[in-house]
């Protein structure tokens, strides 16, 4: 993903400045979202945590369809599509939510085995998924009709999200699925459940990649 039209040159200079000369560090990122997300702002940003936005971005490269930065950028960091054409410091949390998405592609497309999900980490050490799972929940959500084929509980193919669901809970707080009811078996520890979230992205991306690209997008 590249500028574009929003491409800038530097004030008094000839040369272009490129996305990462805009984007503040991804900790200042996580800084600014916070601080968004206390905001009075009308805009209220659906990702509250750098986990939950690095999940939802995952979502979003490993998608069934291409979007818009616009379409996930502004409901995800609550901001508006013209945040997209002022030099301020929302632009800057725009281009460095932009940037992760650049790294997440890159590494899935290159090296998948090095994906690493930016899981939560507790004080006490433990590693907690919730967060970053709700944030790949929460992009499906912007685009849930796309998402039907892994949705299918009959299908094949809806194994590869069940890593993902079985940390979502729903608006009322209640799990996403029931596991009992489904008769399906509780992982044997967390971390055998931390280990299967990256493959199970990748897997995804593999998935859509024939329609998702046939569409010409």
């Amino acid at each position: 993903m590249t500028m574009g039209k929003r491409q800038r040159k530097r004030k008094g200079a000839g040369s272009a400045k490129t996305m990462a000369d805009y984007a503040m560090s991804f900790d200042g990122l996580g800084l600014w979202m916070s601080a968004r997300a206390k905001s009075t702002s009308p805009r209220r940003p659906v990702a509250t945590s750098l986990s939950m936005l690095d999940g939802a971005i995952a979502a979003v490269v490993a998608g069934p369809i291409s979007m818009m930065p616009e379409e996930w950028v502004c409901p995800l960091i609550g901001v508006d599509p013209d945040d997209f054409n002022h030099d301020t410091e929302t632009f800057s949390a725009i281009a460095a939510t932009l940037m992760r998405h650049n790294a997440i592609s890159t590494t899935l497309s290159t090296r998948p085995d090095g994906f690493e999900p930016l899981f939560l980490r507790k004080p006490d050490g433990e590693v907690d998924p919730r967060p970053w799972c709700m944030g790949f929940h929460a992009t499906m959500r912007l685009k849930l009709s796309a998402w039907s084929r892994l949705l299918n509980e009959t299908a094949d193919e809806h194994r590869l999200l069940l890593p993902i669901l079985r940390h979502c809970v729903d608006r009322e707080r209640r799990p996403t699925i029931d596991l009992k009811q489904r008769n399906l078996t509780e992982p044997k520890s967390r971390q055998e459940t931390l280990r299967d979230i990256p493959p199970a992205v990748e897997a995804m991306r593999q998935f859509w990649m024939p329609t998702r690209f046939n569409r010409g997008a």
